[in-house]
Formats: structure tokens, sequence, C-alpha cells
């Protein structure tokens, strides 16, 4: 069982880089690069909507939303791209990085951080 959890989270990692592949392609739609942004940035983003050091329920966001969120996009992505995309992802040794879109991702972690801190602050002293 541990083994095809593992190769399971292996497949979900290609089949994310190859969304990523997708979007980079410019047959795919406006609105399939929206779905398919969101969800590579979830994916790849360190911060989760539960932390992963909560027992199972950290794991089970990943196991639930990012699944449900890569069928959303692949209905969205035409099908010569997406079989293209996941040629290539199936050879690649690396994921991609990119700085500019982890700053971003931070910032807008920071910023939601912040709205809180200052909502609550604001009612401390009310």
């Amino acid at each position: 069982m541990w083994n095809r959890l593992q190769q399971r989270a292996r497949d979900l990692k290609r089949e994310t880089y190859a969304l990523y592949l997708a979007y980079r392609d410019p047959r795919t739609p406006w609105y399939a690069r929206i779905v398919v942004a969101c969800v590579v940035a979830y994916a790849l983003s360190p911060i989760d909507l539960i932390p992963d050091f909560m027992p199972i329920l950290g794991y089970l966001d990943d196991l639930v939303l990012l699944p449900l969120g890569i069928a959303l996009a692949l209905r969205r992505i035409p099908a010569d791209v997406m079989r293209e995309s996941r040629a290539h992802a199936a050879h690649a040794s690396q994921r991609p990085t990119s700085w500019a879109a982890a700053a971003v991702i931070v910032a807008i972690w920071l910023g939601i951080a912040g709205l809180g801190l200052w909502w609550f602050i604001r009612m401390l002293y009310r």
C-alpha cells in the first residue's frame, strides 16, 4: 500500500509538471491557463490549505484538492497539447523553478497574513 501511495505521489508530480508545460503552450486557451496556473501554484507552493505537519489532514488536502484541480484543468486543455506535455514531462528530470512565481505566492500569503493580523488588532482595540 505504501509503495502504491508513493507511486501515486510521483504520478501527481509528473502530471503537475505536464500541466505547467501545457500552460506554456500557445495552443492552450486563456481560460485553461487560469485554471492551470492556480493548480500548479497550489501544487508547487510550500504553503498548503492545511499544513502538512497535521497528521492525516495535512496530506488529505493534497490527495483531494490536487487531483480535483488537475481533473478540472485537463478538461480545458486540448488533448494533443496534453499528450505532448506528458511525453515531455516523462523525459524531464527536474521540475520547473520560477523564483518570480515563488515570490508572488509568498507575497500573496504574506498579504493575507498581514490583513488577518491588521483585522485581529483592530478587533482587539475596539
